[in-house]
Parts: C-alpha cells; structure tokens; sequence
C-alpha cells in the first residue's frame, strides 16, 4: 500500500463527491474543506487494508476498483464498488474495525481523517443520519435469522384444491417454476404436496394421473406465522429434514417459504448485483441480473430499510449497468474518438429509483467533435439505450434519451440550450429546465459537467422570473386531497379511486427541493440532500424543513412499501394505492403529510410571487 495523492485535485474531488451520498448535501464551502482534507491510498490486489481489531485512522470511500469487506472468521459481508464507504460500523462504536476490509482488485482508496469525519456527524444531521443507518442495514442484511418470516416470502402463494389430479397439479407446478404447492379445502390448508412425493408415492407406486392429490399430499403440514423468525424457519428445515414451510395467518394461507427462497434471500443484496452487473458480459446476463431488483427491494423495504438508502442501492445498480453498457459499446465501437459524458436526469438522476423506472438520459460530447465523431455517438446512445431497454429500463415515454439527436450535442449546444431556457422561461423551456436540473454523471469525462453546473446555477438563480415561472410550474403538481378529511382520488380508468403515489405524492416534493436548489444555488440532485441542504442555508426554517422532510419519508415509504406488497403478491409494482388498502391510522397520518406539502408549496409560491 501508498499513498499517492498524484493527480487528485480538489476541484476533480469535489466533482467526485458531487454524486456521493451524503456528501452531495454539503455546502460548497463545507465540500472544497472535506476534499481537501482527503488522502489518496492505492492498495494492490488481496491487499488488506485494515483487520479486525486494528484503530481506524478514518473512514474510507471508494474512488476505483472494489473492496472486499470480511467478518474476523473470514466470512464474506459484503464486495463493494466505487462510491462505496466502509469502515464507519467500528469509527462510530469506539474506533477499532469490526470487520475485515480488503483490495478485491487494485483499488483507489480515499480516506477521510477519523476527526473530520466526527466533525461532519456532530455538524450535518445527513452523516449522522445516513451512518448510522448503514450501520443498522449492515447488521440486520448480514443475520437472516432475525427477520420476520412475513419478510423472507418471495411470492403469492399456490393452491390446488383436494380434488384436482396429480397430472394438472404436476403441470401448474412446471409452469410456475416450483416445487411445492398448498393444498386447500373451504379457504384453509389442509396440506402440501411436492416434487418428491410424485416421485416418491405416484412413480414408484405406480398410481394414475388422474389421482387426486388428497391421496398423496401431507397431511397437516407444519406451519409457521407471518411473526415467526427466520430462525423458526431454519431450525424447522434442520430438525425435520424439510424444504417447504407454509405461512399460515389466522388459518389463512399468506405464503410458501422453501429452501431456494432463503438460498435466494441470501444471495440477493446490492453489493451482489452491482458486482454482477460490472462483470456482465453481455447484455442478457445483464437484463438476468436486474431482474433480481424487486426481491432486493423486497428484502429491503421488508428489513425497515430508510426509504432514501433503498432507492439509493437501487440506482447504484442502474448506474453500474450503464457504466458496463458504455463499456460493451466502445468495445464494439472502438474507443471514443473524443470526451464525452452519458448523464442520467430523472429518478436516476436523484438517485431515487424505485422497482418502477423508465429511462432519462443524455450525452455531453466535447466541443472538439467532428460530424464523423456525432455517428459514432449516435451508434452508442443505440447501444446503450436498447441495452437498458432489455434489462428493464424502458424507453422514455416523452423521448428523453441519449438516442433523440436533441440530447445528444456537443457541450457549447447545451450550453446554449441552458441560456435559452433561462432567458425565455416558456412553458416548454420550465420543463425542460426541470428536467435537466436533475442530471448527474454516469459514466465518462465527468470535468465537461462540472463548470456548466455551476454556471447554470448561478444564471438561474439570479434571474427571478425564471424562478418565478419555475415555482409556478412546480405548483401544478398537487397533493391528492379532497374535502372532509378525504383524498382526491382518480376518478375513472384502470386507477379509478386510486392515489397516484408518484406524481401526487412524491413529485411535488421533488419540485420543491428543486425549486429550493435554484433559490439557495446549491448542487446536490437528491431530493432529501436538497431539503436538507435548504434548511442549512436558511432557505426554509428549521421547523419547516423538518415537517416536510418528515412527510416526505412518509409518502415516499408508503409508496416503497407498495411496491413490495405487490411483487409478494406475484404482481408488478406500480404506484396507485387504493386508500382503502391503508388503516385508518396510516390514512390519516398520509393526508398529514400531504397537508405539510401543499403548505409548503403555498408558502414557496406566495413568497415567490408564482404566476398561475
């Protein structure tokens, strides 16, 4: 190991930080003197870099390569990539490391000294908050023993009735890829019946298709609670030698819970996928691996995961898929004939995606480009763009993608672009502004963005009727709530008297962390950071910062945890919510929270002078 601080200057680090949780929420003061406090280590492949037991001088934060992080057994917890911390579960219990961390492959490690980093806890209410949450994620990700069985079911229950034969018993199972299927009478279990059985007791017996299962199920199989643990589980499966436990709640079947579901709990988290997506070698195994998303974001939502650090893994996971489709079109194409950078907008650029994402992106390409080079660009946005298209990112409804010429220029067009939409805020220019304000980098010359970003910021937030014009239109995005304490629900269609949870209920508080970026003109793109860092500059008071930042962990909860209840169910996560399927309790505490966002969207607008 070196260290070696060799070509890391503060301006690239800043930029680095820049798409970094939770360092994007610093001020760019606080930003340029955490950078500058950084030190630069290189460590060689299997390398270690701390052991367990030993002081930790700091914490440590990936710039390139991966990390191995290991339990003092040697047993793996984690493989993690750039943009990675570790080392915060032992700096914050007493300063010794409680785990092992080493160099998977040669990697660029930053540390941050242990007294900044302290500083940055007590400081910033965003460290203390994201830390000390990833050190409770660590913790209850690595022990499946002590998560609720409610929690580990993959997917809705099967059932046959007594009566059905074992040869369309015998076809439902190949069709649903399972091996194990309940066996009910009058809505409750009566049994189960599995693979083993038609080969233990209709092959070797010799019995007919046309049998009913009732003569070869189990009868009254052991069952287990939706409150058991996952320790209930393993102890049965070990002790009774058996690979299917039903879930049973109040004599109703809720769930099958078998030994591939806790091979699969396991093997699912987000270091996993982004490891996989990285060493993808093509584009159907990378379309295999995000399509493991909804179990992570079951297993997530269902381990009290804080809304924010979910989405955040999950779009960790988008982003490493498209940093590898760039890399498998420059193979294909040869090396980029000049900079460029492939930029996410939308939720991927807040880091907010959820297990419902389409695509937004764009390219920055170097003023230095060639009408030959703009082809070669055009051939890698296709590439790219139909690539995320088969791993689940579909294409952009409103054309809001690399592939549109418009989004793919050389960086004095969009600068332009920007002036235009500053300068003559029309409707359509609100949008598009709206939309940009959002990107972040993805992969490619991160230094084109850099200046642009700040220089745009610093425009718009000068120019107070663009931001008069910008508030107005976020403003058109409104709470769902109706009269009499009720909600206003969507009156007709596939949706009727359903919330939309995404453009009702998170969308409005997205544009007014927007709208408080361009008022404050600081640069964090994450929602939560922009609220957070509105209430540090006094753009919002304190007391408003924390209703709506707490109503906004509400709703968007409230939509994760919906998600989740669908992909249990077999079904595709979506975002309307009938208020119906809520309790009275957290009924009444979401339109509180809708109450604290149009509140708020009232105070921004009056203050702001806001045209309808």
């Amino acid at each position: 190991m070196e260290q070696d601080n060799s070509g890391l200057t503060t301006s690239s680090l800043v930029a680095f930080l820049e798409t970094v949780h939770p360092y994007d929420s610093l001020p760019r003061d606080e930003m340029a003197r955490v950078a500058a406090s950084f030190s630069r280590r290189h460590h060689d492949d299997a390398s270690v870099i701390y052991s367990a037991g030993d002081p930790l001088d700091g914490i440590f934060l990936i710039l390139e390569g991966s990390v191995e992080v290991l339990e003092p057994s040697g047993g793996l917890v984690s493989l993690l990539g750039p943009r990675n911390s570790f080392g915060e579960r032992g700096l914050m219990r007493d300063g010794v490391a409680v785990t092992t961390a080493r160099a998977a492959e040669g990697a660029e490690i930053l540390m941050l000294p242990q007294a900044e980093f302290r500083r940055l806890i007590a400081s910033y209410p965003a460290f203390e908050r994201f830390f000390n949450r990833g050190r409770q994620r660590d913790v209850r990700e690595a022990d499946i023993s002590t998560r609720k069985v409610g929690d580990l079911i993959a997917r809705a229950p099967i059932a046959v009735s007594p009566e059905t034969t074992i040869r369309a018993a015998a076809e439902q199972m190949r069709d649903a890829h399972i091996s194990c299927l309940a066996v009910v009478a009058d809505g409750r279990l009566i049994g189960i019946v599995t693979a083993r059985d038609f080969t233990n007791k209709v092959l070797a017996m010799g019995l007919d298709a046309a049998t009913p299962v009732s003569a070869v199920m189990a009868k009254d199989p052991m069952v287990l609670s939706p409150e058991s643990l996952g320790s209930d589980v393993l102890n049965r499966m070990l002790e009774h030698r058996i690979g299917h436990l039903p879930v049973v709640d109040d004599g109703k079947l809720v769930g099958m819970i078998t030994q591939t579901d806790l091979v699969r709990f396991q093997a699912v988290s987000s270091a996993l996928l982004v490891r996989d997506a990285a060493t993808a070698q093509t584009v159907a195994e990378l379309a295999e691996n995000t399509a493991r998303i909804p179990h992570l974001l079951v297993q997530l939502v269902g381990g009290g995961t804080a809304h924010e650090v979910v989405t955040r893994l999950v779009t960790d996971i988008a982003d490493t898929v498209t940093r590898r489709l760039l890399a498998m079109a420059e193979a294909e194409l040869g090396p980029a004939p000049v900079p460029y950078l492939w930029l996410a907008c939308g939720s991927q650029g807040r880091q907010e995606q959820t297990g419902v994402s389409d695509q937004d992106n764009c390219l920055m390409i170097d003023d230095a480009a060639t009408e030959a080079d703009m082809a070669y660009f055009a051939n890698l946005a296709k590439i790219v763009s139909d690539g995320l298209n088969a791993c689940g990112y579909v294409y952009c409804p409103g054309d809001m993608m690399a592939t549109n010429p418009q989004w793919c220029q050389p960086m004095r067009v969009w600068r332009e672009y920007f002036r235009k939409w500053v300068a003559v805020p029309d409707p359509m220019a609100q949008m598009l502004a709206s939309v940009m304000f959002d990107l972040r980098p993805i992969g490619g010359a991160a230094s084109l963005y850099a200046n642009l970003q700040d220089d745009v910021l610093e425009m718009a937030a000068k120019n107070s009727i663009f931001v008069a014009h910008m508030v107005s239109n976020s403003l058109k995005h409104t709470p769902p709530l109706g009269l009499l304490r009720g909600f206003a629900t969507i009156r007709s269609g596939e949706y009727k008297n359903h919330i939309d949870l995404k453009m009702n209920g998170v969308v409005p508080v997205v544009d007014l962390g927007r709208i408080y970026t361009l008022i404050g003109a600081f640069g964090a793109v994450n929602t939560r950071a922009r609220l957070e860092a509105a209430a540090a500059a006094g753009v919002i008071s304190a007391s408003g910062a924390r209703d709506l930042i707490e109503a906004y962990d509400l709703i968007a909860t409230t939509r994760l945890e919906h998600q989740a209840r669908r992909v249990k169910a077999g079904e595709k996560p979506d975002n309307f919510i009938a208020p119906s399927e809520l309790s009275d309790f957290e009924r009444s505490h979401l339109r509180d929270a809708f109450v604290v966002v149009r509140t708020m969207q009232s105070a921004v607008g009056s203050s702001r002078g806001a045209r309808s």
